[in-house]
């Protein structure tokens, strides 16, 4: 398959200014994208647009482009005026298309008249710009255009710049990746924001997944007027069936594999993946996506003893520090890379969405996604402006069937064979992989290297898990059919955590490594201190307890001699007083029983009896009447009437 392209620059209805041209040209776009075609001349035609094309199409400049050519076609604003707001989800892509922006401002050629656009001001949580700054650095450039994440964004038009900041003149509104932007998370901040915008403006809505009800339900809500809906999908004709396409929503260029494995083996392939990728396509820039940030910083840690030497390692996550997200995000894009010296990026779906980092050669999905949009989105960090690439999806058990929900969602994936030691493509009827233990045991002296990295191994494996529970794709991804055992061993495990998901599990499917807790050791001089006192605390509790225990024993025993033999006594009598007591009241109903099945006699039977007859009866039921008072006794009544 090709990447298609729409015409030369110049083939555009409206001619763009020759500096920007250049600028394109310098970036190596020789050609249009089909969605830069589309969109380009109806945003600088004055109308709103809903536009939707895979990763990697180019819808970067699809906007940056028209927002330009109108802030140039305009007059100056003033200091205090925004001519351009684009928002985006994540700081990273805000960041990414600052820099965009930033490369044509800087490029403008100067004007006497003064007429030249300043920088664009670049609005994301960071440490070195708080609002306050944020606000003078404005004042300062004069910034017409102005990128940033939602919160940040409304802090400036609506908090600290409410009275300063003037949006009257606003020109264009862009929302990138404005699926993930119009989730209920970002919701309340994006409705406030475009309440406070004039209505007077042209709007633009840019995502790889943005299906027809999104479209339809958001665009009632962020106002756009009577927009254009571009689709741009990707087509690939069927092996032998040239009259029938195929619909994909993944680059032209990218191929999408998924490999099946036991869930104990799914490291090991992680790392023969990485390996074989290398050495046969010569790839040097990997990105592997995981569930949880946990995940990833455990698997920074014990990866490196099955990769190359030279392998450098990055872990990107949301729980990272702004400044160290921007740095890892820095250095693995620069990073000079061969087959033998290859960079890894570990993450979370936080680099899923927009970044253009164009030397990526493969992405490895260790965890599919939750979300199912997201999949497209990691695929599409490959195979990007027409350059070709590979991705592959590790699935285990029963997760084989996320194969055909991707089908349905129009993501073909091809079958790869597992690959056994030394590179060998392997069918899936085999046993279990030899090397199993022999990565469990050299996982776990990475592990008892420090008791930190176990603290961390045993927190991405409960991540996984409440993750793996919350899967949108529930029918499929279920914990109950999940090999929690071998997954355990995959994560190298030194002893499985308390959850109640292995309560039922087999002693004999695993076993602990053979560790001294009590010896076991933090690297960290700190942590170690505080854990020695935490521990001879609880020695001495123990301690305490167990004396306790002891004293009481002792205390017991002492006062069994006397005291206990009377205890025995005295329950020995209540037995018998209760056996006694229920024999007697089973006489006197037995007892009550027969009189009444006498006095219910037929009364012709009464009246043919004699005149003792009766006389008998009647004193027998005067006698029983007096037992049921208790005034005499039931043995009494006996004797009385045994000769009767």
């Amino acid at each position: 398959m090709q990447t298609a392209f729409a015409g030369p620059w110049g083939s555009l209805p409206a001619p763009l200014t020759p500096w920007i041209l250049d600028v394109i040209d310098s970036m190596g776009h020789t050609k249009m994208t089909p969605v830069q075609a589309s969109t380009i001349p109806l945003f600088m035609k004055h109308k709103d647009v809903v536009v939707e094309a895979v990763t990697g199409s180019g819808k970067t400049l699809a906007f940056v482009i028209p927002v330009l050519e109108r802030l140039i076609a305009r007059t100056r604003l003033r200091k205090n005026e925004i001519g351009a707001l684009i928002i985006s989800p994540t700081r990273e892509l805000a960041t990414q298309i600052h820099s965009v922006f930033s490369a044509f401002l800087s490029a403008q050629p100067s004007y006497s008249d003064g007429n030249s656009l300043p920088p664009p001001l670049l609005l994301v949580s960071s440490q070195q710009s708080s609002p306050e700054q944020d606000m003078k650095r404005f004042l300062d450039t004069g910034a017409d255009v102005v990128i940033g994440t939602p919160g940040r964004i409304e802090e400036f038009l609506l908090g600290r710049g409410r009275t300063t900041v003037n949006v009257k003149e606003l020109e264009v509104l862009v929302l990138d990746e404005a699926d993930r932007l119009l989730d209920l998370g970002f919701q309340n901040t994006l409705t406030r924001i475009l309440t406070h915008l004039p209505k007077q403006r042209r709007t633009g809505l840019f995502s790889a997944t943005m299906t027809d009800v999104d479209a339809i339900s958001e665009l009632v809500r962020v106002g756009l007027r009577n927009p254009a809906r571009i689709v741009v999908k990707v087509q690939s004709r069927r092996e032998g069936v040239k009259e029938t396409v195929e619909e994909r929503r993944i680059p032209a260029n990218l191929q999408n594999f998924y490999i099946t494995c036991r869930a104990s083996e799914k490291t090991i392939q992680l790392a023969r993946l990485i390996l074989h990728e290398a050495s046969h396509f010569q790839s040097s820039q990997f990105i592997v996506f995981f569930a949880t940030g946990a995940c990833v910083d455990h698997f920074y840690h014990i990866l490196p003893p099955f990769l190359s030497s030279n392998a450098t390692l990055h872990s990107l996550h949301g729980h990272l520090t702004p400044s160290a997200r921007s740095r890892t995000l820095e250095a693995f894009s620069s990073a000079i890379t061969t087959p033998s010296t290859p960079a890894i990026l570990l993450c979370t779906d936080i680099a899923a969405r927009g970044l253009d980092l164009p030397h990526v050669d493969t992405v490895i999905q260790y965890d599919p996604p939750s979300d199912a949009k997201a999949f497209s989105h990691r695929c599409g960090r490959t195979a990007r402006a027409g350059r070709s690439g590979r991705a592959y999806t590790m699935l285990i058990g029963r997760e084989e069937e996320y194969v055909d929900l991707m089908s349905v969602r129009r993501i073909p994936l091809k079958r790869h064979s597992y690959i056994g030691k030394g590179g060998l493509l392997l069918d899936e009827n085999r046993p279990e992989d030899e090397d199993v233990s022999l990565y469990l045991r050299r996982c776990r002296k990475v592990l008892l290297a420090d008791r930190a990295l176990h603290d961390q191994a045993v927190k991405a494996f409960v991540s996984f898990v409440r993750a793996y529970s919350k899967h949108e794709a529930s029918y499929i991804f279920r914990v109950k059919d999940l090999d929690l055992v071998g997954l355990a061993k995959s994560y190298g495990l030194l002893r499985l955590p308390k959850m109640p998901e292995l309560k039922d599990i087999d002693p004999k499917e695993w076993e602990d490594a053979d560790v001294d807790w009590k010896e076991y050791a933090y690297a960290d001089k700190l942590q170690e201190t505080k854990r020695m006192v935490t521990l001879s605390k609880f020695s001495e509790e123990q301690q305490r307890a167990r004396k306790q225990r002891a004293e009481k024993a002792a205390n017991k025993k002492a006062n069994t001699a006397w005291s206990g033999k009377m205890d025995q006594k005295e329950e020995r009598e209540k037995r018998k007083e209760k056996k006694a007591n229920k024999k007697k009241w089973s006489k006197e109903q037995e007892s009550t029983r027969q009189m009444d099945q006498a006095l219910k006699r037929p009364r012709g039977e009464l009246e043919d009896a004699g005149d003792d007859d009766w006389e008998d009866i009647a004193r027998e039921e005067r006698m029983a009447k007096k037992v049921r008072k208790g005034e005499i006794s039931q043995k009494a009544f006996e004797s009385e009437f045994t000769n009767l």
